[in-house]
């Protein structure tokens, strides 16, 4: 079996621990990396950033929810670099209306009280049962303070300002995984599952028991799904 390359593509408030358990998992078949998207206000941008992050000229991707938007603007920008797709809690549409005032009001909020934007945004990560874990809201909330507020605004400016990936599914045709869960608040299955259907040959799997964090909420599982991804 061959040994492959994985860039992961963290999303909103996030950095390398929401992928920690399932890169340690991959750790015998894999070469993880996991780019830092703090540093631009585009998607595009962000996208060339982790281009150059990437762990060798071909690789495999993942992206979770705003790395699924980055991973989805890497197929357009680099289709040939990517082996394999993975886009887990994340989709291809542009922003609503509604999505981009709520971003700005938290936007707002993080200049006032940054640790409130992540106590806000808490209940709508995780289900129920987990925001009453303290270790996983422990996770969470600390990855949110390493990346901090300017960043924060960074991310949702680039969020804000995405385009309608749905037109350029198709021409993604590298094999591709797509990862929904079956509580997730942000980004429900419906989404997810017009996400894999755009995408020539996406298999659609679905996590119990987790909402948007699945990586974090779900870890075993979604290490299964993407060691079969990997060993595929």
């Amino acid at each position: 079996m061959s040994h492959a390359d994985i860039l992961f593509l963290p999303g909103l408030l996030e950095d390398a621990d929401a992928f920690e358990q399932v890169i340690s998992g991959l750790a015998e078949v894999a070469t993880c990396v996991v780019a830092d998207l703090t540093r631009a206000d585009t998607i595009a941008d962000l996208a060339r950033d982790a281009l150059r992050q990437a762990p060798a000229e071909r690789f495999l991707l993942a992206g979770h929810s705003m790395g699924g938007y980055v991973a989805l603007e890497i197929m357009r920008q680099a289709p040939g670099r990517v082996a394999k797709l993975a886009l887990l809690n994340t989709h291809a549409r542009p922003d609503t209306a509604e999505s981009t005032a709520n971003r700005r009001r938290l936007m707002a909020l993080a200049d006032r009280d940054f640790e409130a934007v992540a106590n806000e945004l808490m209940p709508k990560l995780m289900t129920a049962e987990h925001v009453k874990d303290p270790v996983l809201t422990g996770i969470v909330g600390a990855m949110a303070l390493a990346v901090g507020k300017d960043a924060f605004k960074r991310q949702q400016t680039a969020i804000i300002g995405r385009i309608d990936s749905r037109p350029h599914l198709a021409a993604i045709r590298c094999p591709t995984l797509v990862i929904a869960a079956r509580d997730d608040q942000l980004m429900p299955v419906p989404l997810l599952q017009e996400l894999s259907d755009g995408i020539p040959g996406a298999r659609l799997a679905i996590v119990e028991d987790s909402g948007h964090m699945a990586s974090v909420e779900q870890p075993e599982r979604v290490l299964e799904l993407m060691q079969e991804w990997v060993e595929a």
